[in-house]
């Protein structure tokens, strides 16, 4: 860069030629110019104490502390804000967890109702380190919330398979009941014998369904119960339908609840159309009426 001077003193122009290290130079000149004046007055104050710079630096110095004082109270208000939010998030969940725990018939030990409390809120001072320890205490309740809600929902889980799985549902609607199960004069004996059984009265051909969930492990002809359904429903649970007049599904097939299976008839030792539905533990019957909810002995009576 070239700079051009003219003046009445001179008797010609003069130009002026500025390189790039006169440039920086310059620049390094003024920097080392500020650094040198700063020190002196640090030096000064120091040394002399003088009023100006010394109330300069120690209004910077409280400006800064008053800063940090305010990001601390507020970090600490926020911290106590989510330490209070944490609390209250964990009572709500001891609640739920209480009523979830009674529909999964789930006792939980380890929750203890507290005292009713109550009373104005007057916050107690607490630290930055012992919010970060109430806070870590209460992350760790919560992950053992956690924990036991997974449990309780593997609980009612594990409940609800094994209610779609217990034959509950009537086999078939709108029957009259006829023998009940327990002892009973044979009809063909004449004779005292065991009924191990429930019938359900309805003519020729009227639907039957599947009580619950489960595989059909026999549907075949025998002699004493005709053409006969056995489904298996699991932990040595087993269902079976006698006397039909018609099979709907084969031996193998997965069932659900209220699935139709078969219809009534009269195959095998029978004395008219009706359903014989049996409900065995291991090979030992149980009373169907109870899985229904039924009256043990309904003789007779109608369904509708």
């Amino acid at each position: 860069m070239q700079i051009i001077l003219v003046s009445r003193h001179l008797k010609e122009a003069r130009t002026l030629t500025i390189m790039p290290w006169h440039l920086a130079a310059a620049l390094a000149a003024f920097m080392v110019l500020v650094f040198a004046t700063s020190a002196f007055f640090s030096w000064l104050s120091v040394r002399y104490r003088l009023p100006l710079v010394e109330e300069l630096m120690v209004s910077l110095h409280q400006r800064e502390i008053h800063k940090t004082q305010e990001y601390i109270h507020n970090n600490l208000e926020l911290m106590a804000n989510r330490l209070g939010e944490l609390q209250a998030q964990v009572l709500q969940l001891d609640h739920v967890g209480e009523r979830v725990s009674d529909l999964a018939g789930v006792k939980r030990e380890t929750l203890r109702k507290t005292a009713a409390q109550g009373g104005p809120y007057i916050p107690a001072p607490l630290s930055a380190g012992e919010l970060q320890r109430e806070i870590s205490a209460l992350a760790s309740q919560v992950e053992h919330r956690n924990g036991e809600f997974a449990e309780l929902e593997a609980r009612l889980l594990e409940k609800k398979v094994k209610e779609r799985l217990l034959p509950t549902t009537i086999p078939v609607k709108d029957a009259l009941l006829g023998s009940h199960f327990g002892f009973r004069s044979d009809p063909f004996a004449g004779r005292l014998a065991m009924h191990e059984g429930l019938d359900f009265n309805a003519p020729t051909g009227t639907p039957v369904v599947a009580a619950a969930d489960g595989v059909v492990i026999a549907a075949e002809y025998a002699s004493d119960f005709g053409n006969m359904i056995d489904i298996d429903h699991g932990d040595g649970l087993i269902s079976r339908y006698a006397h039909l007049s018609r099979f709907k599904i084969q031996a193998g097939r997965l069932v659900r609840r209220g699935e139709p299976i078969g219809e009534v008839g009269s195959t095998g030792r029978s004395t008219g159309p009706h359903l014989h539905f049996e409900v065995r533990m291991h090979g030992v019957p149980q009373n169907p009426a109870i899985l229904l909810k039924l009256p043990p002995k309904l003789a007779n009576a109608s369904l509708r």
